[in-house]
């Protein structure tokens, strides 16, 4: 579990075949030391186990599955990485709830700027946009953000001068990746929905979502009976 608090900024040294698994290593002096092996460790917002670790670099673990959805398999030597280790019982959660399982890549439409600093526009793909809330948190390349606005798949987040100087997103340009996790809460609350009233909250690919055919005493049109709605 992690808050979206970036520790350390690495750089991308090399991504090679291991057995089953494949092997990043990151340098990052400094930071590097104080890992140990077996830990966990967000690498741009995706939670990896440490294999190996020296004073300068270290190296983790990539399931074929976490290559498939991640921008790793095309990074190059020198690429900025955020880096940020587990939560520890008892620390301020600062950021929000991140577990580090990345759902999936959008492309950067734009960084302008703002009334209060830049804005960092998004484009999502249709799952990811569906669990869009307003001023709700979203995790971008690993970083805890609250989003500015949405519209349609296109969402935008708000970067505090902080924010740019701590992490990789300063370098970013229109067309470049970024790794998203949508909020935990969110997608839980859209699950228990959906098996709850089949059709109205069900997505593709959410286990148990809209996926259940008993019948429910709950219905959209009861929701807004009740003034949820």
């Amino acid at each position: 579990m992690f808050t979206g608090l970036i520790e350390y900024v690495g750089t991308f040294v090399s991504l090679s075949a291991s057995g089953t698994y494949s092997r990043l290593t990151v340098r990052a002096p400094s930071f590097a030391g104080a890992l140990t092996r077996g830990q966990s460790v967000a690498v741009s917002g995706a939670c990896l186990t440490v294999a190996s670790f020296g004073e300068d670099l270290f190296s983790v673990d990539v399931m074929r599955e976490t290559l498939a959805k991640t921008k790793f398999r095309s990074l190059r030597p020198g690429a900025r990485l955020n880096l940020e280790r587990a939560l520890q019982l008892g620390d301020r959660l600062d950021g929000h709830i991140v577990t580090g399982h990345v759902d999936g890549v959008a492309a950067v439409r734009g960084i302008r700027k703002g009334s209060e600093g830049f804005l960092l526009d998004i484009e999502l793909d249709s799952e990811m946009s569906s669990l869009l809330v307003p001023k709700g948190s979203i995790a971008i390349d690993g970083t805890s953000l609250t989003i500015a606005d949405f519209k349609g798949a296109i969402c935008s987040v708000s970067l505090i001068p902080e924010t740019l100087k701590a992490t990789n997103l300063g370098d970013l340009r229109p067309g470049d990746d970024v790794h998203i996790e949508m909020d935990i809460l969110g997608k839980y609350v859209r699950t228990l929905l959906g098996a709850m009233i089949p059709g109205e909250f069900g997505r593709k690919g959410l286990p148990g979502a809209g996926d259940n055919d008993t019948p429910s005493g709950l219905s959209m049109d009861l929701f807004r009976k009740a003034g949820w709605l």
